[in-house]
Formats: structure tokens, C-alpha cells, sequence
């Protein structure tokens, strides 16, 4: 198997201009130079796509993803290093791109798809299937101007798909549209895999990398950290997201200074009667890797230490996703666990058999207070989490455990004709 994208040490640069010169003296005085910054998109990135390949390029908004898919598909020139595309290549970028608002669906089609590099013959051949695909026989001969965004995606992504190329560029099209549409984009995109073509894809759905993928590459901040099997690499872009999140939590904390919570918030509230002072994560593969596979077992260790004996108190714990979304919250109370006293220095440990989760970085939130939660002793606020990373192609949250298997089916008898 060849290789049919070869990105060698590419660097992108890209002038931000923080003024302009908006007088003739301004101009004259400075010689028509206008000061800028160097804003570099992209740095020093390897990346081989073999032939028949299908690879995501993942990352938080403004990575550089899509300016990597505009350098490949040749719309943008690296400042350094070099490209090289092997086959007829189509772009599918953005919305309508390459069309004309004042021009017909038809004439765009044509338009468009020579811009992709088909002959006019050749998409002569072909428009009929195109307009089919993109179910616009009603309005083909309309101002695309006058066309919904929907539309927009259904006829660029039906006259790019058209073009059979060797290597297909998708930019985030694939999110919209309806779901019919979305399912016909889908299934072709699988023909095009079948048929042994490359695709190298943007998106934020994670699951949709999973289905698709045979491999995804992460972005952050203009370089490449991580290629793999889609799951690892949705690992290694989580935690990515979660180390910037903590930079963004430190650099906050610091300018607000020492009290760094607001007012209203439990850190602000806590006595410290009782503080947490560690937290152990467990699970079966802990020495190895640092994240559970679905199914395992956990166990979170929450170490404390009271200043005073305190009778009246409540150990809790809460699981979030990284949508802030609860996924799980219980503590000792609503276990049935009694607590005497909290004294000294001692421990909490919360655990279970099984993480019924799939893919993602979950939160952690732990809390020390009264029953009647009037008094918090000391409160950690999603500073703590662990990572499920799922190794299989199944999609979603939770972890089923389902088994499939196909077997004859027994015929049913026919029910009697119903007579008076």
C-alpha cells in the first residue's frame, strides 16, 4: 500500500494586523508599513496517509485543523516544508464553496465541479445523479443565493463525492443538513472506503471518528501530539482539553489572587474543620496505562484530616462529564454507610466493580459537610478525574455489554380464521 498524502516539517504562518493607516499622513509617516504580529497556524508537522486510508483530524477550535486540510488541499501554501497528494483530490471545505450566489444550482454545479477539475462532458454525465444525491430537482434551476444552508452542504457535497476522487477533504459538512442526509453522506463515504479511497476528515463528534476512522490525529496549537487508533487518540485530545482547562482554572486563580473563589462558591463557604488532603485513583491496569478499559473495576480513595472531632458529618462524591453533565452522585447517607466521627487523619473509599462507561474523561467532585449540608467542611471542585478509553468501535456513553448472534428463526404457527 502506497502513500497518497505525504505532509513533511509544514509550517503556516499567518500577519495579524492589531491597526491600520487610515490617513494619507499616517501612511507617509510610516511608510506604508503597518505593524503586525506573527501568528504561526501551524509548526513543524509530519503526517503520512496511506492509500485507502480514512484519518480524522481532531483538536479544539483554532488547532490549525482546517488550515492543515486547506494546505493539503492546496488552497494555502505552507510558509515551510512541503505537501505532496498523490491522485485526483476533491475539497469539500466549507458551505458552498466555489459557488456563485447569483448563479443557478445548475451553472454552479458546473462551475464548481470544474473547479475540482471534472471536464464540463464529464459533468454532463454525472448531472443527473448529482442533483438526485442532493435532492434539488425542484430548485436546481434557482439562485443558490435564495438556497438554505442545507441545501448549500447537500449540492457541494453531492458534486464533490461525484468526482470520484482518489483523495476526498471533508471540513465538519458531514454535521450538517438533516439526518437523511446525513445517513446518505455517511453510506457514501463507506462506498468510498470500500472502494479503496483516502479521506482525511475534520470533526468535533468523536463518535463519528470512531465509526469512520482507521486512524485519527490530534492538533493542538498548531502541532501535531498524537496519532493512533481513534480511541487512543480521543484520549490523548481529552486530556489535552483538560490540561487546558487547568492552565485557563491557574491563570484565573491568579489574577483574581489568593482567594482565587468566588464568594458564593463552596470552596468560599468551607471551614476547614475537615480537610481533604489526597485522592488515590485505582483501577486493575493503574501501573501500566493511565486509563480504564469499560467493565473494570475503580476505586477512589479520599484521604481527610480533622482538626477537632466532628460528629456531624457526610462524605460525598460526584462523577461529571466534560459537558459539565452529572453522570453519577451519592455519598454516605444515601449508601447506607455510618460515620460516627470524623478525627485526626484517616479515609473514604468509594468503589465499584464496574465503570459501565465508555469512551471520555470524567470529574470528579468531592464534598465534606453536615447532613443537613448547612455546614461544608472543605469541598474539591473537579480537580480529580479518570478516563475510560474504549478500544472497540461501539459508540455512546455507557458500556451494555451486548452480544449478537444470528440463528433461524422458528415459523409460527398460523392462528385459525376468528369464526362466530
Amino acid at each position: 500500500m502506497g502513500t497518497a498524502v505525504e505532509v513533511t516539517g509544514v509550517s503556516k504562518r499567518f500577519r495579524l494586523y492589531r491597526e491600520t493607516l487610515t490617513s494619507v499622513k499616517e501612511r507617509v509617516v510610516r511608510l506604508g508599513r503597518v505593524p503586525f504580529e506573527d501568528f504561526w497556524a501551524l509548526r513543524d508537522v509530519d503526517l503520512e496517509i496511506a492509500q485507502g486510508e480514512t484519518i480524522g483530524l481532531i483538536g479544539h477550535n483554532g488547532c490549525g485543523k482546517s488550515t492543515l486540510l486547506n494546505c493539503i488541499a492546496g488552497i494555502l501554501e505552507p510558509t515551510a516544508g512541503e505537501i505532496h497528494v498523490e491522485g485526483r483530490l476533491a475539497a469539500l471545505l466549507e458551505l458552498g464553496s466555489g459557488f456563485h450566489p447569483d448563479l443557478t444550482g445548475r451553472e454552479n454545479v458546473f462551475l464548481n465541479a470544474s473547479l475540482l477539475g471534472l471536464p464540463r462532458s464529464e459533468v454532463a454525465k454525472r448531472f443527473d445523479e448529482i442533483v438526485a444525491f442532493a435532492e434539488l430537482e425542484q430548485f436546481i434551476d434557482n439562485q443558490v443565493k435564495h438556497y438554505s444552508s442545507g441545501m448549500y452542504a447537500r449540492l457541494g457535497f453531492a458534486v464533490a463525492v461525484n468526482m470520484e476522487p482518489d483523495v476526498l477533504l471533508v471540513d465538519e459538512v458531514l454535521s450538517v443538513g438533516d439526518e437523511s442526509f446525513q445517513r446518505r453522506c455517511l453510506d457514501r463515504i463507506r462506498q468510498f472506503q470500500r472502494e479503496g479511497r483516502t479521506i482525511v476528515l475534520v470533526s468535533h463528534a468523536s463518535d463519528l471518528v470512531r465509526r469512520i476512522c482507521d486512524r485519527a490525529a490530534v492538533l493542538d496549537e498548531g502541532r501535531l501530539v498524537a496519532v493512533g487508533p481513534p480511541g487512543e487518540a480521543i484520549r490523548a485530545f481529552r486530556e489535552h482539553l483538560l490540561e487546558r482547562d487547568r492552565r485557563g482554572e491557574a491563570d484565573r486563580f491568579l489574577a483574581g489572587g489568593e482567594s482565587g473563589a468566588a464568594a458564593d462558591s463552596p470552596q468560599a463557604k468551607r471551614n476547614l474543620k475537615i480537610r481533604i488532603d489526597e485522592v488515590r485513583i485505582e483501577h486493575p491496569g493503574s501501573d501500566e496505562r493511565p486509563y480504564l478499559l469499560p467493565g473494570e473495576s475503580l476505586r477512589i480513595t479520599m484521604g481527610y484530616e480533622a482538626v477537632e472531632r466532628i460528629d456531624d458529618v457526610v462524605f460525598g462524591i460526584a462523577v461529571y462529564d466534560l459537558e459539565g453533565r452529572l453522570i453519577f452522585g451519592s455519598n454516605t447517607d444515601l449508601l447506607g454507610v455510618p460515620v460516627n466521627a470524623a478525627e485526626g487523619r484517616a479515609q473514604v473509599v468509594f468503589e465499584t466493580d464496574t465503570v459501565p462507561l465508555l469512551d471520555g474523561t470524567y470529574l470528579l467532585t468531592f464534598g465534606v459537610h453536615s447532613h443537613d449540608e448547612g455546614i461544608v467542611y472543605d469541598w474539591s471542585e473537579q480537580q480529580h478525574h479518570f478516563e475510560v478509553m474504549n478500544p472497540a468501535r461501539s459508540v455512546g456513553l455507557v458500556d451494555m455489554r451486548v452480544q449478537a448472534k444470528v440463528e433461524a428463526r422458528p415459523l409460527t404457527p398460523q392462528t385459525p380464521p376468528y369464526r362466530r
